[in-house]
């Protein structure tokens, strides 16, 4: 209630008390005992405008307060049903649920803006995993305090190596040797931190120095095999490998029937060991891996149930290192610990840096991950490398 309709009231109310206190005197007054008509009316009016004003004033809170309660938000007109017993049938057990309406004009923005309730948060940050082995696990490693490795290789060798009769002139033999070198390579990358980002979020530090370390890992992997050999990468050693032989010279060539990728691996290995080589790893990629793990004979019997064994890749004894690096539809094998040798200069380290660029001006941090590393492929002939597709044809007979 305002004050200008109180202070209506109270003077209407006080009007009718001056009048009811004349009236009064006069009933006093008059021998008869009787109240003046006119005052009588007059007392009667009044006391109508008043309980017609107070009733009017009862409407219009009504009306008020009615419309505060349609107006009343979600949070607070769920409560009020809390507090009149609509749950109390589901939280007895005589019933499984509670129902109740939702106002069309009821305000929810206003109760469950931001983080209401708080959610549980898992530590770390979540990626898809790293390659589990990666090639130099599988090659010999030396370090190295220069920016180029350079070793002695036998470039060919005349053998004149035989058996003579007594007096006879011995055989003459003659090699080349080269010395060959290998460069000293960097591989790296950087990211660009915002302060803010690495106060708030003490997982980013970790996630970088970890996520980083797998990439560089990763793209390892492909100059050890793929490189190309001009400056910046490495010579890698599918580049540096003896190519599977495909000509007539080859032992196999057009010679198996229904040549499959199990047949070339085969052929490989035995190319391997007319060179005096034995293979202690296969390289597949992953799809060519499986591939072969579902060959099966003409009784439809798989084919790796005779010649693979245990729980790590194995074919007819030499591991096989499954690696994504490699490309599909190829294949490498090889004595990786007689034909290659990996060199570090300077480990794989991550660092963090506010000087670089305008990162004091811009509140950024530089995360720096890098290595430098060489690769020294002794002997080509250690390795076969070769397409499953041109191999097959080379193999099947005519």
């Amino acid at each position: 209630m305002n004050e200008d309709v109180k202070k209506q009231l109270d003077q209407l109310g006080d009007l009718i008390d001056s009048k009811i206190e004349k009236a009064n005197a006069q009933v006093m007054q008059n021998a008869e005992g009787k109240l003046d008509s006119t005052l009588k009316s007059e007392i009667e009016n009044l006391s109508k405008q008043f309980t017609e004003r107070v009733d009017a004033i009862e409407m219009a809170n009504k009306k008020n307060f009615e419309a505060a309660k349609a107006n009343k938000s979600f949070k607070g007109q769920f409560l009020d049903i809390l507090r009149e017993g609509g749950l109390e049938s589901m939280i007895k057990g005589n019933s499984r649920s509670a129902q109740f309406e939702i106002k069309a004009d009821m305000t929810v923005g206003a109760d469950f803006t931001g983080e209401v309730i708080a959610a549980d948060r898992v530590s770390g940050i979540k990626y898809d995993p790293a390659r589990a082995i990666h090639m130099r696990s599988i090659l010999p490693n030396a370090t190295t305090s220069s920016d180029v490795v350079r070793y002695i290789k036998e470039s060919g060798y005349a053998d004149g190596t035989a058996a003579k009769a007594e007096g006879a002139t011995l055989g003459q033999s003659d090699f080349d040797l080269t010395a060959s070198d290998a460069n000293v390579r960097k591989i790296g990358a950087y990211f660009r931190v915002s302060e803010e980002m690495l106060a708030d979020a003490p997982a980013i530090a970790s996630y970088i120095s970890t996520r980083a370390a797998e990439k560089l890992m990763a793209e390892e992997d492909s100059q050890i095999l793929n490189g190309n050999g001009t400056a910046p990468n490495l010579s890698g050693i599918i580049t540096d490998s003896a190519d599977f032989d495909t000509t007539s010279g080859g032992a196999f060539y057009q010679s198996v029937e229904s040549a499959n990728e199990f047949d070339v691996l085969v052929a490989a290995l035995n190319q391997l060991a007319l060179n005096e080589y034995q293979a202690n790893y296969i390289v597949l990629h992953p799809s060519d891996f499986h591939k072969i793990l579902l060959l099966k004979d003409t009784q439809n019997n798989y084919l790796k149930d005779q010649v693979y064994a245990g729980l790590q890749p194995n074919f007819m004894g030499v591991p096989v290192i499954v690696n994504t690096a490699i490309t599909t539809g190829t294949f490498l094998a090889g004595n990786f610990s007689m034909g290659t040798q990996l060199w570090t200069r300077d480990n794989l380290s991550v660092e963090f840096y506010r000087e670089d660029g305008t990162n004091v001006r811009d509140g950024f941090v530089t995360a720096v991950v890098k290595e430098r590393i060489a690769l020294t492929n002794y002997l080509p002939n250690a390795f076969v490398n070769g397409s499953f597709s041109s191999a097959k044809t080379a193999l099947e007979t005519v």
